[in-house]
């Protein structure tokens, strides 16, 4: 059987990364022989099996015609005569068209590996504008591969599909995977700057890609510019090791500034509210897991004042963690306060010095956390009035928790 490693696995080899799966193809075979083999199909769009004993899988040699609309209007054509030269060639970059045989030498018909070695992202060949996905795919391997430049013929073929209305066609759930993986990136800022600069930013995120070019105070925002200040965001988001949470909310945190009348400019007064609702529609149209979606609505309604805790009294303190739940869970509230820190140092902190507001919320919320809701509710006759009784007990707490620490800073 002749199988060759093909794809990532040797992309990453070739750039000295961790090789994490393998996948193969087979040439000159037919379904019937695979499972003759032992192998498991599992493929419902194309011929793909997985190995009976590595698990790893094995797709037959294709190609494919285009068919309609979108990234599904393809008709796939897998057949013994179907050349390995000829199924890379439906490969979207060409440092993801090269394979390697049993014996370890590569087959490399369209110049990946010159292309790895010159750090360019270049498309194969004409079937590439065929599959309006891989618009997503190019700049998500620009976040991955944030050294790498983009071949001007490639990123002109990437203006032209976004175009040509063909991004309209791709389905929430592949928008948001890529989305999603582009994130978690070692540079996501890069994605978005790729997919703007073809024009496809536009087309599905219209809401960020009106943040580029609205200004805010310089007093607070020395990059001024509101894209440019959420892509720092996402950078830090990154380079602090925080999940997809954070990072989606981060990059989602300010968008009711792109709504901000023109005659106010460059404040943005109650854009908190405004962007917990564009928040809140975006992730619903592109149909984004709950916990992403409820994490990056609390944080766009919310991080306005999670860096005013030095100027807040202890009843606004209070109100805040109550509004945030925190009593039932602290720990979605942790991960505000490092979403807090990442939109702090994308506007000019000096990281990794610890964000100022940090400290002083960890306390309160242990004064908030530390009210015994249980003795307190069996001590009081009516439970009318816990609620009440409940939210006193955690302003005094919190109060308290404030004057020590504003004692200690001040003698």
């Amino acid at each position: 059987m002749r199988a060759y490693v093909v794809g990532g696995a040797v992309r990453d080899a070739l750039l000295g990364l961790p090789v994490k799966d393998r996948d193969w193809v087979v040439v000159g075979e037919t379904p019937e022989a695979m499972i003759a083999r032992g192998f498991r199909p599992v493929g419902r769009d194309f011929p793909v099996f997985l190995h009976p004993e590595t698990h790893e899988e094995y797709a037959l040699a294709r190609t494919e015609r285009k068919s309609g609309r979108g990234y599904t209007g393809f008709v796939c054509h897998a057949a013994p005569d179907v050349t390995l030269e000829e199924d890379l060639s439906r490969r979207d970059l060409t440092i993801n068209a090269i394979a390697r045989d049993a014996g370890g030498a590569l087959i490399d018909p369209y110049g990946g590996v010159r292309d790895l070695e010159a750090k360019v992202l270049r498309h194969v060949g004409p079937a590439f504008a065929e599959d309006p996905l891989r618009v997503l795919r190019a700049a998500r391997f620009a976040a991955r591969l944030s050294d790498f430049s983009l071949a001007p013929e490639t990123l002109s073929l990437m203006r032209t599909m976004s175009e040509s209305g063909e991004l309209d066609h791709l389905t929430p759930e592949r928008v948001w995977k890529e989305i999603s993986h582009g994130l978690m990136e070692a540079r996501p800022s890069r994605m978005f700057r790729v997919l703007r600069e073809c024009g496809a930013l536009v087309c599905i995120l219209p809401e960020l890609d009106r943040l580029f070019g609205v200004p805010q105070p310089p007093i607070y925002h020395p990059e001024i510019d509101t894209g440019e200040h959420t892509m720092q965001v996402i950078d830090h988001a990154a380079q602090a090791g925080h999940g997809l949470e954070i990072r989606w909310a981060c990059l989602l945190h300010d968008l009711g500034k792109g709504e901000t009348p023109a005659d106010i400019l460059p404040h943005h007064y109650e854009h908190e509210a405004r962007s917990a609702l564009l928040a809140e529609r975006v992730s619903e149209r592109l149909r984004i897991p709950a916990s992403c979606r409820d994490f990056a609505v609390l944080f766009a309604r919310e991080h306005g004042k999670l860096g005013l805790i030095g100027e807040m009294q202890p009843n606004t303190i209070t109100r805040l963690l109550e509004r945030c739940d925190c009593a039932r869970r602290p720990e979605r509230f942790f991960a505000l306060l490092d979403a807090a820190a990442c939109d702090y140092f994308g506007r000019g902190g000096h990281w990794p010095a610890p964000w100022p507001c940090a400290d002083l919320w960890r306390k309160a919320m242990e004064a908030f956390l530390g009210v015994d809701a249980g003795a307190l509710a069996r001590s009081v006759m009516e439970s009318v009035q816990i609620p009440a009784r409940l939210h006193a007990a955690r302003v005094d707490a919190v109060r308290k928790c404030i004057e020590c620490h504003r004692e200690k800073n001040i003698f």
